[in-house]
């Protein structure tokens, strides 16, 4: 499987995510829709950091923008954030709403699988800001995420993404850094509060230090919330291509750099994203509550089970729990709530299931002369390796009955032959 890995002990920013990419074989060129659509470039260089080769990328407003280009007087688009994001006159930009900014990420004319990735990244950062200030999302306004370059940077790591054509993306827990940084709002311990809130929705580990400076940025932190999963350490893998992304601050000893290694890793099998509905039901019918897998299944749900449970007043009851998919949730509790009269519907961030490609085969066996089919269902991982063959039951049982032989025997050749 053809994976990206990022190292964030020097945790990560925009900026430092656009460079990684790049120096990992992204091409220059993805970016251009952004630049055609904001008026801005992307400057690209290479810089030492502690003796580190890496990637600088910092968004420049062009002449046709209206606000000249950047400047460097030490403040970052990225809540004043100390590692060096893109240096830019402080200003830049409006503050502009979710919804706004929402609106030019849609007006851009993005292939649909990035902006797909660019808003659910901002959705992040809105929700975060939301959290944080006790706001509704679409009452949300941003201050530095939302200015021109805050946006280059998310919709240009969305598109450098999809260059690179990568199947899988981890990081290693991402250091936050200590110490304090100056916000519009005030002084704040790091990590800031937008970081807790977007960790707190991350699949990876927040860790501290190792430096008294902020490390780890709202924009670098959501960027990877949407698209990696978290790991104790690099995964095992054959390295086509590695490459670092620059920070704008340099550290005495430390390089400042984000690093990004492609590569194959070993079969496994595929993330699915999910999420779990439950109910308790101390009235329902068995009629009802056996019928509830097809109901359910017709608006989208995974699995279904229902267990026998204890309720209120020592009463025998039942727990229903529904897999589905998280865009799915809605509907599929909606479903359950109108098939079977529950007045509530809880709903558990499971986060996501680790699932096997599957496929069907049908299979000819003959049997006295005779010819019969079985369905095989045939489980791989995402390497295409097989490990797991199970033949249909029912297919199986149809053919015991007009053969005579025990259901097992029928199961087994069936079995059998697709290994064979």
């Amino acid at each position: 499987m053809r994976t990206l890995a990022f190292d964030g002990r020097m945790g990560a920013a925009g900026d430092m995510v656009l460079g990684a990419l790049l120096a990992a074989g992204a091409d220059r060129d993805a970016l251009a829709p952004v630049e055609d659509a904001l008026d801005v470039e992307y400057a690209v260089a290479s810089v030492d950091r502690s003796g580190i080769d890496a990637t600088r990328v910092e968004v420049l407003l062009t002449d046709d923008h209206g606000a000249g280009s950047d400047g460097d007087d030490g403040h970052s688009h990225d809540h004043g954030h100390d590692n060096g994001a893109h240096t830019r006159a402080e200003g830049h930009g409006p503050h502009r709403s979710y919804a706004e900014v929402v609106d030019i990420v849609e007006g851009m004319g993005l292939p649909e699988p990035v902006e797909d990735d660019a808003l659910a990244i901002f959705e992040l950062l809105g929700e975060a800001e939301a959290a944080v200030h006790g706001t509704d999302l679409d009452d949300t306004h941003f201050h530095e995420v939302g200015a021109d370059d805050a946006i280059a940077d998310v919709v240009g790591a969305a598109l450098l993404l999809a260059d690179l054509g990568v199947e899988r993306v981890v990081t290693t827990p991402l250091s936050a850094g200590g110490g304090t940084v100056e916000m519009s709002h005030g002084t704040y311990p790091v990590p800031t509060p937008a970081v807790v809130e977007l960790a707190e929705r991350a699949d990876w580990a927040l860790a501290g230090g190792p430096v008294d400076a902020e490390l780890l940025t709202p924009t670098g932190a959501a960027v990877l919330a949407h698209v990696a999963e978290g790991v104790a350490d690099l995964p095992s893998m054959t390295v086509d291509a590695a490459g670092y992304g620059a920070g704008g601050r340099e550290f005495d000893e430390r390089p400042n750099v984000l690093r990004a290694t492609v590569g194959e890793t070993e079969g496994r099998l595929r993330r699915d994203d999910i999420t779990v509905l439950e109910t308790n039901l101390d009235d329902a019918s068995p009629e009802l509550l056996g019928d509830l897998q097809r109901s359910l299944s017709a608006v989208g749900a995974l699995d279904v089970s229902v267990l026998p449970t204890t309720m209120k007043k020592s009463r025998p009851g039942h727990l229903v729990k529904v897999i589905c998919k998280p865009e799915d949730a809605q509907r599929v509790a909606r479903r359950l709530a109108e098939e079977t009269g529950t007045l509530g519907v809880r709903e558990h961030g499971a986060g996501h299931r680790w699932v096997a490609d599957r496929e069907f085969e049908t299979v000819a066996l003959s049997i006295d002369g005779e010819q019969y089919e079985v369905g095989v269902k045939i489980a791989s991982d995402a390497d295409g390796d097989v490990y797991d063959v199970s033949a249909e039951f029912d297919d199986a049982a149809a053919v015991a009955d007009a053969t005579g032989l025990p259901v097992r025997a029928v199961i087994r050749r069936a079995e059998r032959t697709v290994r064979d």
